[in-house]
């Protein structure tokens, strides 16, 4: 057995390479950004302030870009390394960091909290 620290990157990373090519082919104007914890200003906006913020998404969804959707900024993905690793063993840490990066995609492709609660990635 390995007993080498996972390297949150990476896990951050195969989450990426494990997406359905015909999935990964539809990203557009999008950074995803690793950061240790989010400031108090991200934290804000959750809707359940008590809600642990594993990652946040920033930008305009696919759904709602239109014909004068050019030369913008890249939405934005960020998944927070701090509370993930704090929440979840190591056993556990690579799926959640997997279930956040497909989670904060929904949320590019345009899925809301609750439709992501009702198909079980809430």
């Amino acid at each position: 057995m390995d007993n080498e620290p996972l390297d949150f990157y990476t896990l951050v990373e195969n989450a990426l390479e494990d997406l359905p090519k015909e999935l990964a082919a539809l990203l557009d104007n999008i950074v995803i950004t690793i950061e240790d914890w989010p400031s108090p200003d991200e934290v804000l906006v959750k809707e359940d302030p008590n809600a642990n913020l594993y990652g946040l998404y920033e930008g305009v969804p696919l759904t709602e870009r239109g014909p004068g959707y050019y030369g913008v900024m890249p939405d934005r993905i960020t998944i927070f390394r701090g509370p993930l690793e704090r929440d979840f063993p190591d056993e556990e840490l690579e799926e959640q960091v997997q279930i956040t990066v497909i989670h904060e995609l929904a949320h590019h492709f345009g899925f809301d909290e609750d439709k992501l609660e009702e198909l079980g990635w809430g």
